[in-house]
């Protein structure tokens, strides 16, 4: 039996006792999690679809560990144009093992909302943390949701943090500079952070 299911907003073929990696989960090493959104399932003589997914089935899986995956190299170069630029990014992983596959009769749980958690927005004003040098829009958007609505939020999350909240998003994002820039921001230091964004791209050195 293998079934199709969404794990951490990405689309999996799994079978029982497989080994997956999936975008970082909040749940601690040697948990139990469930993923109830399967699209489809075959056992061998059926074949089952969703529309969209199957109601009552479930995959279940162990978390093994939580990693970072291989470093991925982004280089950039415009033509007579003199700029050159290379990013390194490494996505933070979960390891799972699938357990079971179960078909039909599973408990509806809240396991994917902790895959992709989504945190009341912070009370009162937030800042523009488009103002950081390599945060746009649906990052902003994201970093709010989960709870990071000012400069001093963002200062204060370490950038494996910040790459783990925004792990969704689509494209290649380095955070190592942003709680810095965000610190600076939050005190108010304009033109340090102005001259300091000067020499990057992206929120990394050009």
């Amino acid at each position: 039996m293998y079934a199709i299911v969404e794990m951490a907003g990405q689309q999996f073929k799994v079978a029982k006792d497989q080994k997956v990696y999936v975008h970082r989960l909040q749940a601690e090493e040697g948990k139990k999690v469930t993923f109830d959104n399967v699209l489809l399932l075959d056992d061998g003589s059926n074949v089952t679809i969703g529309a969209p997914a199957i109601d009552g089935a479930a995959v279940e899986a162990k978390v093994v560990k939580h990693l970072r995956g291989d470093k991925v190299i982004v280089f950039h170069k415009k033509r007579r144009k003199g700029y050159k630029k290379k990013n390194g990014h490494r996505q933070s992983l979960t390891e799972i093992v699938i357990e079971s596959i179960i078909s039909k009769g599973a408990k509806k749980t809240e396991t994917k909302k902790a895959a992709a958690p989504k945190a009341k927005k912070a009370s009162g004003k937030g800042d523009d943390l488009k103002k950081i040098e390599g945060i746009g829009p649906k990052i902003a958007e994201t970093l709010n949701n989960a709870g990071i609505s000012t400069f001093a939020d963002l200062a204060k999350t370490d950038a494996a943090k910040i790459s783990e909240i925004i792990a969704d998003v689509r494209g290649n994002h380095v955070t190592d500079t942003w709680p810095k820039q965000a610190e600076l921001a939050a005190d108010g230091k304009w033109d340090e952070l102005q001259k300091w964004q000067d020499e990057l791209d992206g929120g990394v050195a050009k």
